[in-house]
């Protein structure tokens, strides 16, 4: 027995080495982590089970037969992350550049198998330069048990996708079928056709950062959650963000000690409106939190909606902001898809979801217009209509026409609905309104600045202040700002046994 406890122990050390020093020297050498030691910083130490390490490629054609693959280019297991049950994945440069071949795409698709039967969530960590174009189609059959099982963990456990590298061609739709995208500057990147490709055929010049780097992603497409660093600052934020989102969707979160006070005050928030302009609606956010704590999703991209992470009361809670120093908080086509994204996701793993509204209207542009706005608006519609977890609606100011609609109104889906004093809304801005509805007999007065104001000051009295909307049940109370987070407290927990009967249907058909 010694001797094939000694041949197996020094097979299995000899698979755990990957491509072998030189690849692994060259891995750090470009600041990356290897495969395994990504592992280690992710799980809990020494909870780590590695699951396939003897599996082998069986491709013979192109020389392959000669070329051998530690644990198939590919490190998959399952362990503690923060004392719960989490699967990962994690692609391993050092051999064959992480290719993709039939029996690599196997071992990710049974972990994923796993993750899916045993409810918990799943991590990937992607870094792959493609794939084994010797293997031919059996490396795209791969491709598509990848994607299909990502179809299948949607919605049931929480998909964390990870990219550390590259990640090219169509496990680049991979990437984006997960939850939560995180990305490290200047290493990672996420494109279908790269670089020389699209030189080539297209007569362009691009580079990798540009296509699919992290300013692209996080600026332009939106697929990035959050940018780190380094792969330590990245695998940090993963943890972080896995204590925050439930096990599956038939489990809420954690509930974790705050040891933050409810019935704290905020009493910064009562001076944080100002007569005019922007104001900083993170530190409302932050403000409220347990702790102060605040993490935000998408910083970059659809910048007049802020979207992330907050606990109240040791409860997490997903929040959904508009943001007055972006646009004025102004909805536009990015902002419409990040909120909606977020919303929906939210909802299918039960957390509730806080928006905090000071919006006016939608983006005036012909562009927006043509790229989509009208289908844009709907999918965030959607997304309130169709949620059933608690939600509750905060009006710091501005509330008016399809903003006040579509974010989170009363009539859209809000269970409760709270304005602070400084709130206006209404159909339209006042300033509007009196310029439709009393055009005439401001230009027909002797005194038109007179009359104006007078206009200004009766319709906003009669339409636009909170306390029209409350007398007519579409705001539920109007609370001073300091006494916020004891409100909202008070609300989630009151709402936390919220059922829904939905209409008997397969899915609805949100307009994609």
């Amino acid at each position: 027995m010694g001797d094939k406890l000694s041949e197996l122990n020094s097979l299995k050390e000899t698979l755990r080495n990957g491509g072998g020093e030189a690849a692994i020297n060259k891995q750090h050498s470009l600041g990356k982590l290897t495969a395994r030691e990504r592992l280690e910083r992710l799980f809990d130490p020494g909870s780590f089970i590695e699951t396939g390490v003897f599996v082998k490629h069986r491709a013979i054609n192109f020389s392959m037969e000669s070329k051998t693959a530690p644990a198939e280019g590919v490190i998959t297991g399952y362990g503690q992350v923060n004392g719960r049950l989490v699967y990962a994945i994690s692609q391993d440069f050092t051999v064959l550049n992480g290719a993709v071949g039939e029996m690599h795409a196997k071992k990710i698709s049974k972990c994923q198998k796993a993750a899916l039967t045993m409810g918990a969530p799943i991590v990937t960590i992607y870094d792959c330069g493609g794939v084994r174009v010797e293997e031919g189609l059996d490396a795209l059959s791969g491709y598509a048990k990848i994607l299909k099982n990502n179809a299948s963990l949607s919605g049931v456990v929480p998909q964390v996708a990870v990219v550390l590298g590259n990640c090219a061609g169509v496990l680049s739709a991979s990437v984006a079928m997960n939850d939560f995208v995180f990305m490290v500057d200047k290493n990672s990147h996420v494109f279908v056709n790269g670089p020389q490709v699209i030189n080539s055929l297209n007569k362009e010049n691009v580079n990798s950062d540009s296509l699919g780097g992290t300013l692209t992603h996080s600026t332009i497409t939106g697929l990035a959650d959050y940018v780190g660093t380094s792969d330590d600052e990245v695998l940090i934020h993963v943890k972080n963000l896995l204590t925050f989102m439930p096990q599956n969707n038939l489990e809420r979160s954690e509930v974790i000690d705050a040891n933050d006070d409810m019935n704290r005050t905020c009493k910064e928030l009562n001076d944080i409106i100002p007569e005019n302009g922007p104001y900083d609606m993170r530190s409302v956010i932050s403000s409220i939190a347990d702790n102060n704590h605040f993490i935000e999703a998408k910083k970059d991209f659809g910048k007049s909606i802020i979207i992330g992470l907050i606990r109240l009361n040791g409860k997490s809670v997903a929040v959904v902001a508009s943001n007055p120093s972006e646009n004025d908080g102004i909805l536009d086509n990015d902002s419409c898809i990040k909120a909606a994204r977020f919303i929906r996701t939210m909802d299918v793993f039960n957390m509730p979801v806080l928006t905090i509204e000071d919006a006016s209207s939608f983006k005036v542009d012909s562009k927006e217009e043509n790229n989509g706005l009208i289908r844009n608006i709907s999918k965030l519609a959607f997304a309130y209509g169709e949620a059933s977890v608690p939600l509750v609606t905060l009006v710091t100011r501005k509330a008016h026409g399809g903003a006040y609609v579509v974010m989170c109104s009363k009539d859209i889906g809000a269970d409760m609905v709270y304005a602070w004093p400084s709130a206006s809304i209404g159909v339209i801005a006042a300033e509007g309104a009196v310029n439709i509805i009393y055009d005439k007999e401001i230009k027909t007065s002797n005194n038109a600045k007179k009359e104006h104001d007078d206009r200004l000051k009766e319709y906003d009295e009669k339409m636009m202040n909170p306390y029209v909307a409350a007398s007519r049940g579409y705001v539920d109370d109007i609370i001073a700002p300091e006494n916020t987070r004891k409100y909202l407290i008070s609300a989630f927990d009151a709402l936390e046994s919220k059922v829904v009967d939905k209409p008997k249907k397969k899915h609805g058909n949100i307009a994609l």
